[in-house]
């Protein structure tokens, strides 16, 4: 999931901003790859300010996250952590929009460029 805030940062400039938009684009496109995007128009952002990486498989016991933070990584494992997270993670899936919408929205910004 990405914020809208995210997509819309210039940093490199146009050229640079369609190029790695439309890398989104790509990678979504692909069977593995979910791309859902958080529309300012969608309210509070659950995960705002951090990036969350949930690491989940066929044993919910191992699952894992990972909290980039200036100081460096952080991982977390512990029951109480991971249902925090998975919490998070539902609230942001919630108000994010569904996989072919955010593709459109992606679209949509890269014609503003």
């Amino acid at each position: 999931m990405i914020h809208e805030a995210a997509l819309r940062m210039r940093f490199g400039g146009p050229h640079t901003a369609r190029a790695q938009l439309r890398h989104l684009i790509d990678m979504s496109e692909r069977d593995h790859i979910i791309i859902r995007v958080v529309p300012f128009s969608n309210g509070t952002f659950a995960g705002s300010g951090q990036s969350i990486n949930y690491f989940s498989g066929p044993v919910p016991q191992l699952d894992t996250v990972l909290l980039e933070q200036a100081h460096g990584s952080l991982l977390l494992d512990a029951e109480a952590q991971l249902e925090k997270y998975r919490l998070v993670i539902g609230k942001m899936e919630a108000i994010a929009l569904k996989r072919e919408e955010s593709r459109d929205f992606i679209h949509g910004l890269i014609r503003e460029l």
